[in-house]
C-alpha cells in the first residue's frame, strides 16, 4: 500500500495502522527516499532504482513523469514483470505515475499487469480510472470518494485471488493524503480542534548558519500560522478513510460509491506482505525536493508471517521494495537493480553485520542557480552531507541534523569543474557512479 505524502509523524493520527501494522509488524525507523518527491520515488519502488539509472528526474517535463519513465524502456521490467513472470496475478490500483497516460493511449496499461484500475485524472472527488482498458468516470454527485472507490476495488481482488488460490501481488496507492486533501464527508470536522505540530524546526527564529534560502524567509504570521494549523487538520481527516482501509471494517454505511454496506472486510496485510509509505514524505510541496528530514524520511511498516512485532533502526530506502518483494515471491531480480532484499533485517535482527552504512539522497532541479543542490548521503548515524551543486564549481557542502533544516553551509565556492554538470549547459547531470558491492538481491547492490 503506497501512500503520497504520508509523513512520518501522520501515523500518530492512523489508530488502525497503529493498531494492527506497527503493533503486530516491523517499523523501518529509518526509510530514506532516494528522491523526496512523487514520480522519482514512485519509479524507484517499482524498480528498486536510485533516479540517476532509471531517468525519472522530476515529477513532471522533460526530466520526469510517466512520460519519460515509458520513453526509457522502463515498463518492460518491472516488479510487476518479475512476478507475473513467477506466477503471480498482479493488479495496481489507483496511482501509476505523475501525467499518466500523457503520450501514450488513453487506456494503456503497462506490461507485467493482470488488472489494471489506474487513476487517469481527477482527484478525490470526480476522477476517472483506466479499468482493464476501459474509461469509466467517477463523480461526486454519485457519491463515489476515491479512496472508498479504490478500497472496494481491492477488497474485490483479494477475494477472488484469494478463493482461486492464486499467488497474487497487490499495488494499491490511494492519492491520500496528497493535497488539496479532501477528506470523505464522514470525516470532515473529525479534526477541528487540532492543531499542527510545533518541532524544532517549526519557523524557528535563530536561522543564523542555516542555507540562504532559509534565512531571507521571513517569520510566519499569525495567519500564515493559522493555515498551516487548517491544512493540517483536513490532512488528518482525509488519512481517515486510509485508516478504513487497513482497520478491516465498515464504517460508510451503505452507498458511498465503493460498495457500501460490506464488512467483514479482510485484513489485506494479513493475506499478504506489503510495505507502508510515501513516496513524497512532506505536505509542504515547496519542501518535498529539499534534504530535510521531514521530507525524505518516509514511514515504512511491514506486516506478515514471520515478521516479527519490532522497530529496527537499519537504514532502509524504499529502493528496496521491489527486490524484497521480490525475494519473498522467490523470483530473481535484474542486475541493474540497485536495492537490497530487506528480508535479512525482518528476519535476523535490527542491524545485520553487513548492512549499509549509508543511502543516496538525490534532488534535479529544473535549472542550476542559488540554492540548488543535487546529490547527498543520508549515514545511518541520523546525518547526511550534500554538495549543492552549480554547473562549473561546487557552491557549497551541508550537513544537517535529525528533524531540523541543514545546520550548517559552506560559503566558499570552489572553482574546480563540477562533474556532475554537462558543459555548463542545462544543469542536467551525468550518470551518478554509486559503490556496489556483492550481496543481497540481484547480487550487486549499493555499500
Amino acid at each position: 500500500i503506497v501512500a503520497d505524502d504520508l509523513r512520518a509523524d501522520d501515523l500518530a493520527a492512523m489508530p488502525a495502522v497503529r493498531r494492527r501494522l506497527i503493533g503486530e509488524g516491523t517499523r523501518c525507523e529509518q526509510c530514506i527516499a532516494p528522491a523526496p518527491g512523487c514520480a522519482p520515488a514512485r519509479a524507484s519502488i517499482l524498480r528498486g532504482q536510485y533516479p540517476h539509472n532509471h531517468g525519472v528526474l522530476r515529477g513532471s517535463g522533460r526530466f520526469g513523469g510517466f512520460g519519460v519513465f515509458r520513453e526509457r524502456g522502463n515498463e518492460a521490467a518491472t516488479i510487476a514483470t518479475w512476478l507475473q513472470d513467477a506466477g503471480y496475478r498482479t493488479a495496481l490500483i489507483g496511482k501509476y505515475l505523475n501525467e499518466y497516460p500523457v503520450g501514450a493511449s488513453a487506456n494503456h496499461i503497462p506490461p507485467g499487469w493482470n488488472e489494471w484500475a489506474g487513476t487517469t485524472k481527477g482527484g478525490y472527488h470526480g476522477f476517472e480510472l483506466n479499468e482493464d482498458g476501459e474509461l469509466r468516470r467517477y463523480r461526486k454527485r454519485d457519491g463515489a470518494y476515491q479512496t472508498d472507490v479504490l478500497t472496494a476495488k481491492a477488497i474485490d481482488f483479494v477475494e477472488r485471488s484469494t478463493r482461486e488460490g492464486a499467488p497474487f501481488f497487490l499495488y494499491l496507492s490511494p492519492r491520500a493524503p496528497h493535497g488539496p486533501a479532501t477528506p470523505a464527508a464522514r470525516r470532515a470536522g473529525t479534526f477541528s480542534e487540532s492543531s499542527a505540530p510545533r518541532p524544532p524546526s517549526f519557523d524557528p527564529a535563530d536561522v543564523s548558519g542555516k542555507p540562504g534560502w532559509l534565512q531571507i524567509r521571513p517569520l510566519l504570521d499569525s495567519e500564515q500560522i493559522d493555515a498551516v494549523d487548517a491544512t493540517y487538520r483536513v490532512r488528518q481527516e482525509t488519512l481517515q478513510s486510509l485508516d478504513e482501509m487497513i482497520a478491516g471494517r465498515d464504517d460508510r454505511g451503505a452507498g458511498g460509491g465503493a460498495g457500501g454496506g460490506r464488512r467483514g472486510r479482510p485484513d489485506l496485510y494479513r493475506l499478504h506482505l506489503g510495505p507502508w509509505l510515501s513516496p513524497g514524505g512532506a505536505p509542504d510541496r515547496r519542501r518535498q525536493g529539499n534534504p530535510l528530514r521531514e521530507a525524505i524520511q518516509v514511514p515504512l511498516v511491514v506486516h506478515g508471517p514471520g515478521v516479527p512485532a519490532t522497530n529496527t533502526p537499519a537504514l532502509a530506502s524504499t529502493i528496496d521494495l521491489a527486490p524484497t518483494i521480490a525475494a519473498w515471491a522467490g523470483t530473481d531480480v535484474p542486475k541493474f537493480v540497485d536495492g537490497r532484499s530487506l528480508a535479512p533485517v525482518l528476519e535476523t535482527g535490527p542491524d545485520p553485520d553487513d548492512w549499509r552504512a549509508a543511502v543516496l539522497v538525490q534532488h534535479h532541479p529544473q535549472s542550476p542557480g542559488p540554492g540548488r543542490w543535487a546529490a547527498g548521503v543520508q549515514g545511518v548515524a541520523g546525518e547526511w552531507s550534500a554538495l549543492r551543486r552549480v554547473c562549473g564549481r561546487v557552491a557549497g557542502a551541508v550537513r544537517s541534523g535529525i528533524g531540523s533544516a541543514p545546520a550548517r553551509q559552506s560559503r566558499a565556492g570552489d572553482p574546480s569543474p563540477d562533474p556532475g554538470c554537462a558543459g555548463g549547459g542545462a544543469g542536467r547531470p551525468r550518470q551518478l557512479r554509486w559503490p556496489r558491492r556483492a550481496g543481497g538481491a540481484g547480487g550487486a547492490n549499493p555499500a
